[in-house]
Parts: structure tokens; sequence; C-alpha cells
């Protein structure tokens, strides 16, 4: 599964950006930047060629060098320390020096208009067509003499053989037929008795070939109504069968179910009759196709998924009910959230069959229904509909309440950035879908704005994380403090996005976090954020939870809240997708932890060596739950 998953994390995650802000850029400017007489009147492309004399880090402000190099906090490239912005900024503007936007590797890209394509990865498990299933029962009292079909599994052909069958009621209606027919071979009583026997499943060839004798037989052969497999046998030789008994049960298996989860977050890019591809792991390398028929109207309260069933074409009978699946939905997102699929244009759909897509309006080859038009499907005709405006996901800084971009302005002598509130419509791939904010041929930042939002923060103006822009919050801790339960003063919530992918390769450098805080060792556990970041990078949600886990002073800020927050991370990753897991996991509980408010945490093995106490209390806590690594990612024993 490389579905993605959203968590909510506390403020102190990006604490750490406006720590330093009264010590930053009130001391950086040089003599030379208040001198307002000629020297001041100085072309821009001399102050291009100044070179810079501080270098600070965009994460962590507080650190200034006279020469360039690593954070020795995070490890990112320091950037330089000068006096970008001019007089005439706006209050979310940042103007730069060249240099400066080389340096800071700032990169653009134009807004677009453009139906983004997003691929939704569904699993699921196939089963029998219920319109296919075929129930033979007994038509009227009889004795099973002998059974040709005498186990279930068996393939058979509309006409098999399936037993023999002895019934004095059918042996007197043979007698009544044959009787009426030859008084009178075309009156009504005649036609009764045929309809009789016809009713009783005897096809026209048996119902004739009692006529041509002229002799009703005293045993009488059952055949199959329908071609498929019998998958149930209610019968066993010499068996008394009354009417309405069941028999067999047959299905026809050329064409199967496909039964999908989809997460709530992939509704909006769900429709009815759309292509379906898939794969089981009993034929690799070979892709399937079906159409989506069926979405439920309600979501499962457990598991917070949408069942989707699919119609799947099984003409070679390759496919078997009970087969795993992984399916792929390639689906592109209009405006008013309504589906672009250009094949479907002016097309005319069967609301029962999908497969059943026609030029214009007419029936359904299958069950005689009227088709209807695609548009009343959700699909859009892209001769009227617009493209919506996209935006690169790396482009957006997101928290809890809004999302900010980063605008190029045009036609300015100095690069400068404005910050600007957005907003987004659903996630397709690498894109997000923008409902207002942004213009088509706009460009904005999408490499480089969290240095931007950074700069704008150490000049006490309004970003993403200080929207109200001023400077720094008097006291703040940037580590959290210990006697308050390690909360720092920001109470906001921000979300956190785990590509299915990154959750993995955190899980090692996790639990060696989690052995190094039941040892109190604070350097150790500090060494795994580190290597964390090697995975996430310095730019995001989580990367920030990294940088508050460096800066923390002591071990009791290090534990709560930010190895509580990634610990809840990290499980609900790990729970979303258990085929990720190399084995089985512990969740762990500690009720006496975060302020006798509890905090879980992760383990591989036992025994249980708590990771908010360490040695104080290294034995608190009892196992909640395993996290079974599973193929299926819907396996989680509680304990």
């Amino acid at each position: 599964m490389n579905k993605k998953l959203i968590l909510t994390i506390t403020g102190t995650a990006v604490a750490a950006l406006v720590i330093g802000i009264g010590v930053g850029r009130l001391t950086q400017t040089s003599p030379e930047s208040h001198n307002h007489g000629a020297e001041g009147s100085a072309s821009s492309e001399s102050a291009d060629a100044a070179e810079p004399t501080i270098w600070t880090c965009s994460m962590h402000p507080q650190i200034q060098q006279p020469e360039p190099g690593d954070c020795p906090i995070c490890g990112m490239d320091l950037i330089p320390l000068e006096n970008d912005s001019g007089a005439d900024d706006g209050p979310r503007t940042l103007s730069m020096s060249k240099s400066s936007r080389a340096l800071a590797d700032i990169q653009t890209t134009a807004v677009l208009k453009d139906y983004p394509e997003a691929e939704i990865r569904l699993v699921g498990k196939l089963d029998y067509d219920e319109t296919l299933e075929k129930s033979l029962t007994a038509r009227f009292p009889a004795r099973i003499d002998e059974l040709f079909v005498n186990f279930t599994g068996i393939p058979v052909a509309k006409g098999d053989h399936l037993a023999k069958v002895y019934s004095p009621d059918l042996l007197s209606a043979q007698r009544e037929l044959l009787t009426s027919y030859r008084s009178d071979p075309n009156s009504s009583i005649t036609r009764a008795a045929r309809d009789k026997l016809r009713l009783w499943d005897l096809v026209p060839e048996q119902i004739d070939a009692i006529i041509e004798s002229g002799e009703a037989k005293d045993h009488f052969i059952l055949k199959a109504p329908i071609g498929g497999v019998v998958v149930a046998k209610h019968v066993k030789e010499g068996d008394y069968v009354k009417t309405g008994e069941s028999l067999f049960k047959i299905v026809d298996l050329s064409r199967l179910w496909a039964y999908l989860d989809a997460y709530e977050s992939d509704l909006p890019w769900l429709r009815y009759g759309q292509d379906v591809s898939f794969s089981v792991e009993a034929i690799p390398g070979e892709t399937f196709h079906g159409q989506v028929a069926f979405i439920e109207p309600e979501v499962n309260r457990k598991t917070r998924t949408v069942p989707i069933r699919v119609n799947v074409p099984n003409p070679e009978s390759k496919l078997k009910p009970g087969m795993f699946v992984r399916g792929i939905i390639a689906s592109r997102l209009a405006e008013d959230g309504k589906v672009y699929a250009p094949e479907l244009a002016g097309k005319w759909i069967s609301p029962m069959h999908p497969e059943i897509v026609k030029d214009g309006p007419g029936q359904c080859d299958v069950c005689g229904m009227d088709l209807v038009r695609a548009e009343e499907l959700g699909y859009v005709d892209n001769a009227t509909e617009a493209a919506p405006i996209i935006v690169p996901t790396s482009a957006v800084l997101r928290t809890g309440k809004r999302a900010v971009v980063y605008v190029e302005k045009p036609n300015t002598e100095r690069p400068t950035y404005e910050g600007r509130e957005i907003v987004l419509g659903p996630r397709a791939g690498n894109h997000f879908l923008v409902i207002s904010g942004l213009d088509a041929g706009e460009r904005v930042v999408t490499n480089g704005a969290f240095k931007i939002d950074s700069a704008l923060q150490i000049q006490a103006k309004p970003s993403m994380m200080n929207p109200e822009g001023g400077g720094p919050t008097p006291g703040h801790n940037h580590g959290g403090d210990a006697s308050a339960g390690g909360q720092s003063q920001h109470e906001g919530m921000v979300m956190l996005e785990i590509e299915g992918d990154v959750a993995p390769q955190l899980i090692a450098p996790y639990l060696t976090m989690q052995s190094a805080l039941a040892g109190d060792d604070l350097d150790a556990a500090k060494a795994q954020a580190k290597a964390m970041m090697k995975v996430t990078g310095h730019s995001g949600d989580l990367p920030a939870l990294l940088h508050d886990m460096l800066a923390a002073e002591t071990l009791d800020a290090f534990r709560i809240p930010h190895f509580k927050t990634l610990s809840n991370a990290l499980i609900a990753a790990a729970k979303a997708d258990p085929a990720s897991l190399d084995s089985d996991f512990y969740v762990i509980h500690c009720p006496m932890a975060n302020d006798n408010q509890g905090a879980d945490w992760l383990q591989a093995s036992k025994p249980l060596q708590n990771p908010y106490f360490g040695a104080m209390m290294i034995k608190c806590g009892e196992v909640k739950e395993t996290i079974t690594a599973t193929e299926s990612g819907h396996e989680n024993h509680g304990q």
C-alpha cells in the first residue's frame, strides 16, 4: 500500500522555527546597511557581489557563524544571513539578492491548469459473482439412486448429468402426458401436462423423448441448468428429498467480483464504471482489468473504509475466488469534484453492468435497463468543463488550519517572494488541486519555501508558523518545560503527512531511540533523530518534529511530547500498512506517562523497557496489542 497517513501532532513540532528570533535579525545588519548617504545608494549589483559575513541555519536561527558549513544541531547547510528585505516590501514579502537566492537554492515553477492524475491503490479479494449463482432444488419428491457429481469442485457444462432419481410423482406425471397426447396431441390437457413437466425442470428434449418412446420411465436424469463449478452438494446416494430441498449449488466463474477497500480520502477519485487494473500473487507479471460496479453508500465504522465492488471478466478461468488482489484506479479530477475520463465523454453506460458502454441511448444488452449518460454518473465532458488549477505538493507549507505558498513577484529588480494563503482541494500524486488563492501562470516556490518562511519569522513578519507576525513569544522554551509535562506554549495542531515508503525506513532508528531512552541516554536518542533526518530531509512537519528533538535539553523534554508524538505516528503507520513490516511489533502503553494521561510506544521484542521513565520505572506498562506483519494489511490482534 502506498496509502498516505494523516496524523495530528502538537504545535511544538514546529516551534523550533521561531527560537532565537530576538537574537537573529536584530543583530545581523552591518553598520553599512544603515548608511543612507552616498554609499547607501550603491547599485543592487554591488550588493549582490558583497560576501556575507554571518552564516545561519534556516531551521535554527540561533546558530550564527562567520564561515559557511553545517548546522551543529541538525546538519543542514548554513545559509548567508544578510539584510535581504527592502523598505518597500509588504508584510508577507521577502526580497533577497541574487546571490542569496542561489545559495538558498530557491526554485520556482509555473501554476498550471490541468487534469492531474492520481493512482488510487486498493486491496481486497475475489469472490463469486452473486448474479451467476444457481441453486438446484427438488421440484418433486424423489429418491437419489445415483450421483454423477459426488464431490464439490467438479466443473460442469450446461446439460451435464448430475444425478439419477426415482420419483413416483414424476412417473404419474409422465403417464398423464402420454394419455392426453394419445387422445389429442393439441388439447389443453396435453399442454398442461407438458407445462407441468417443464416446471419440474425437464428440458424440452426430455419431454419429447418421453412422447417418442411412448413409455413412462421410472428414473429421471437431473441435468445442470448452467455451466460452472459445483460449489455445494447437499445430498448423498440413497437420500430421499422433499419438494424444495436444495440438491446442488453451481456457480459460473466466467465472471467474478472483486471486493476492494477504499479510504475515505479516496472517494473524490472513485466513480461507477471506472477501469480497475489489478494483479494477483498466483500469476505474477500479468495484469487484469475490471469495472467499478458498486460503491457502498456507507463507511465501515470500524475500518473507516468504503467497500468497492468490481466486475472482473474471467473467460479463461485463471482467477479463483478467494485470491488476494492489489488494484489500481488511475483517476483524473476536474472542477466541482467530477472525474475527467475522455474515453467516456458523450458515452452512455448501463447502470447495472458498467462493461456495457454505447455511443448513444439504448438498452443494456444484459439486463435491458435504459442506458444513462456518463455525465450523470459523475464524469465530465472535456468540451464543457474547465481543468482545475494545480500546484506541486513541494510548494505547499501546511498547518492544521491553513496552507501557504510563496509566489514569485514578477517585474522586480531583486528576486521577491510573497507569502499567500490558499485553499486546497484533494491531492493528486505530486500535485494539489487549488480551490482558491492562485491563478494559472503565476510562479510558486517549489524548493526553498521553508527557508523563506524562516527568514520572514526572523524579521518578525507574518509567516506560515507565525501568521500574525511580531516578535517571539516571551519566555519561549524550545525544548519544553519538564515541570509542565514537556508541553510548549504553542497549543496549535499541525497535520503530519507520512508517505507509505517512509515509515518502514524509520522503524530501525526508532527502536534504537526507544532503547536509548529506556537507558536514559539523551545523546544516543538524538543520534537516532539525526539518522531519521537522513530519510526525511529537513523540510516538512516530521523533520520539524525531529528538529525539536535535537533541540531538547533534557530527557523529559525529549520524551514528552516529542517521542510520544513520533510513537503515535509510527504506530498508526504500522497499523495502516502491516504488509510493509518485516516482523511483528508490540504496542505498549504506560498509564503513568504524560502526567498520568498515558502514552504508547513500539517494541519489536520483550522484555518491556519503558522509554518515558527509563531506570526509574523500566517495567511500567503493558502490551496493548500486537501489530502482525501480513500481506492483507488488516490483521491487528488485541492482547
